[in-house]
């Protein structure tokens, strides 16, 4: 049985379903979802701004965050969920506009716990942030309604 996250992000690619609400909102776009590893992009503009000009660190940072957890939510059983327990990120340079690209993998899943590390580039394949992320594995009761 395929993982449910790989599955739902191979219709998105082909236009089946759409990409969660908050990918819509941002502007994020799947681009792979395999098993332990992730790529998302987004195009980043003035609307993505902050008082200074430059893309606000929020929404590098959340761009990370859902690649990370798609990384990591791509090696789980189908009884199996998540959650991100921990997140930190190094701002490497500004960017202005352009396409930024997160590419995240799945460092080491345990039983408990997974550790996901995850590049931020900019068009020219520049370093714009590093980010690491450390997720729990739910199951059971803890893992019902997510």
């Amino acid at each position: 049985m395929e993982n449910k996250i790989v599955e739902f992000y191979r219709n998105v690619l082909v236009g089946l379903v759409e990409p969660s609400p908050v990918e819509q909102l941002i502007g994020i776009k799947a681009i792979e979802v395999v098993p332990g590893h992730a790529i998302f992009e987004m195009d980043v503009d003035q609307q993505h701004s902050n008082p200074q000009g430059t893309l606000n660190g929020g929404i590098t940072c959340t761009l990370a965050d859902i690649t990370m957890g798609m990384a990591f939510g791509s090696t789980l059983l189908p009884e199996e969920t998540f959650t991100t327990i921990e997140l930190k990120i190094n701002f490497m340079k500004p960017v202005w506009n352009g396409t930024i690209r997160a590419e995240a993998k799945s460092v080491k899943k345990g039983k408990t716990i997974g550790l996901i590390d995850c590049n931020v580039y900019d068009d020219n394949n520049s370093l714009v942030a590093y980010a690491t992320s450390t997720c729990m594995v739910l199951r059971g009761d803890k893992a019902e309604g997510r």
